[in-house]
């Protein structure tokens, strides 16, 4: 394993650049702008999603991809990364690492998350693997199982895991405290001042997506803003701020 590429993400700004289809910048050659765009930024690495993207970004950019895709299988809840198909076109396409569901819900076929990371090492011994997790739980036993990296990515995403809306800073804080692998926090980071606090919680880095590469909920995000705090000024004709 190349330990190189894990020390270049410590304590820096991972940015996701994901576009699904249906949204306006699915492409991989706009991804891999967007991807450009944030290594001039300075990230210090990229999280990308799908074959074609990840050889676009490998391309344009000079920064380590994590890469993985998204596909949902009738009957399973996993769509990151859930079976061996998607792991060899995401490393077929020249990922660095490669990030899977590592939640406690069978993979297609009834896989467990341990079975399958030790389909990867069979098949790929050398390669790095991320565990995208929910719940400490499943963070504990990413860990015992081997995994290379865990990230806090689908705390929120999961029907047994915590719907909150800021960043799970206990879930990061915990788990940074357990494990003995770099603990990555990702999920609802929409500031820089959040980004922060989950460094100071003990992430080794963070990724940041939709307030960095998704414009329309960017947009969104003002525009709800702005109705709600323009509906209370409107009722109760109290100052803004």
């Amino acid at each position: 394993m190349n330990m190189n590429i894990i020390q270049q993400l410590e304590n820096g700004l991972i940015v996701s650049c994901q576009a699904l289809e249906g949204e306006p910048l699915h492409s991989p050659f706009i991804m891999a702008k967007m991807a450009k765009a944030a290594e001039m930024g300075g990230a210090v690495a990229i999280r990308a999603n799908g074959y074609e993207d990840i050889i676009a970004i490998k391309k344009e950019v000079n920064l380590p991809v994590i890469g993985l895709i998204k596909k949902k299988y009738k009957g399973y809840a996993p769509y990151i990364t859930p079976t061996m198909e998607e792991v060899d076109k995401v490393i077929e396409a020249g990922a660095d690492i490669v990030a899977i569901d590592a939640t406690k819900s069978y993979k297609p076929g009834n896989i467990t998350t341990e079975q399958f990371l030790k389909m990867i090492r069979g098949k790929y011994p050398t390669a790095i693997v991320m565990a995208d997790i929910s719940t400490y739980e499943e963070g504990i036993e990413a860990y015992e199982a081997g995994f290379d990296l865990i990230s806090t990515t689908l705390s929120g995403y999961t029907e047994y895991s915590p719907d909150i809306e800021e960043p799970d800073y206990e879930l990061i804080e915990r788990l940074a405290k357990e494990v003995k692998v770099p603990l990555i926090a990702e999920g609802r980071i929409w500031t820089p001042e959040q980004a922060l606090k989950a460094l100071e919680k003990g992430a080794y880095a963070v990724v940041v997506g939709t307030a960095i590469t998704r414009p329309h909920e960017i947009t969104r995000r003002f525009v709800n803003f702005i109705k709600e705090k323009r509906f209370k000024y409107q009722k109760n004709k109290t100052p803004l701020y």
